[in-house]
């Protein structure tokens, strides 16, 4: 099981390419303690890794991975780890994150998605692995929650919940059940942390009662508007520096995609070519933003590359494909849709493949993937 768990998470990254089990037949059975680095050498193969249970009694086990350059014959790195059987999944994910910081990529399969599901009957937060796997409840109460995001470190959850008929901003910390109101007056919603850890952007009806943008610190506090517009302003999405903000607007006439600083100045429109643009979602890599755009009540997701201007549609169905949010490293989007008839998560990577589906119970929606 840890060998398909570590293949899986590595043949996702699409930065490895694993060989077929069939050139093993070329080969000498691996030994760990004498490895014929020719012998892979001759099969193609650049990276070699080795992973064994040394120990599995009682509800424990003792797992070592060991990766190898295969040229140099040697050993790149090594790790042991003891855990909990059940925890397997986490080991084997933790084992494939390590070796893609050897070759300086982000953390991706120890990630978590966060997002909203009715399958126990009312919308509720919940968890999962980034594949699907250990869908947990968050919240238990009898309020509507909706639009959770992430906290920078992956220790806290902004959210808006509808208590008291109001719909107030959340940070709720899941691991402790600590929670923190921001602010209950008007209606709040799409919190969105900044990837330094000091802020967190929302939109909110708190002045005047038009939908603006506001910013806080990331503990909810010394909150700051910086939209000024009889427009509908909301959806902010944070630059991976935290010196920008994208943003929906529609004070062109219909709903647009803007960026602005983070202070709110230097507005300016980046969509164009539709009536209808929203969602902004900004990869952590920097160099594109993903949004959703209605084309004759269709809702697909696109990216828009911002050094070329170029626009890549990522989803093609007769469907509703929705708030789309990315991975760690950039390379994929999970986002909601009702292709299947009930509203489920999926992921897909950054040029429209490699569709996968993560959730079947109820409905699932408004997912955010944490950095």
């Amino acid at each position: 099981e840890l060998h398909k768990i570590i293949s899986d998470d590595l043949k996702y990254s699409r930065i490895f390419q694993l060989l077929p089990k069939s050139y093993y037949s070329y080969i000498r059975p691996l030994n760990p303690e004498e490895i014929f680095f020719k012998d892979w050498e001759s099969i193609q193969a650049n990276i070699l890794f080795v992973g064994e249970v040394l120990e599995s009694e009682g509800k424990k086990i003792l797992f070592e991975g060991k990766i190898y350059d295969v040229k140099a014959g040697r050993l790149i790195f090594g790790k042991r780890y003891q855990s909990e059987k059940i925890l397997l999944r986490l080991v084997a994910h933790k084992m494939a994150d390590e070796i893609m910081k050897i070759y300086g990529e982000r953390e991706l399969f120890t990630s978590k998605i966060v997002f909203i599901s009715n399958r126990d009957g009312n919308d509720e937060l919940y968890m999962m692995d980034y594949d699907g796997h250990n869908q947990t409840r968050v919240t238990f109460n009898k309020n509507q929650d909706y639009m959770p995001a992430w906290s920078a470190d992956g220790k806290k959850i902004a959210y808006t919940s509808y208590r008291n008929n109001r719909a107030g901003l959340y940070i709720l910390n899941p691991f402790e059940g600590e929670i923190t109101e921001v602010v209950s007056k008007g209606t709040n919603f799409a919190p969105t942390f900044s990837p330094d850890g000091k802020k967190l952007a929302f939109c909110s009806t708190l002045e005047e009662g038009n939908p603006e943008i506001y910013v806080a610190t990331s503990e909810g506090k010394k909150i700051k508007r910086l939209t000024f517009n009889k427009a509908i302003d909301t959806a902010p999405s944070w630059s991976p520096t935290s010196r920008e903000i994208a943003f929906t607007s529609d004070r062109g006439g219909t709903p647009q995609i803007y960026i602005m600083d983070a202070e709110g100045s230097n507005i300016r429109r980046i969509s164009f070519g539709g009536s209808y643009h929203d969602a902004p979602a900004w990869s952590p890599a920097g160099g594109r933003i993903a949004y959703v755009s209605r084309v004759d009540q269709i809702f697909d997701i696109y990216a828009l590359n911002l050094r070329t201007e170029q626009v890549v549609k990522l989803t093609e169905s007769n469907a509703r494909n929705e708030t789309p949010s990315w991975s760690p490293d950039g390379r994929h989007l999970v986002f909601s849709s009702n292709i299947t008839g009930t509203i489920q998560l999926y992921t897909i990577d950054y040029d429209g493949f490699n569709l996968r589906r993560l959730t079947s119970k109820g409905e699932s929606k408004l997912p955010d993937w944490s950095r």
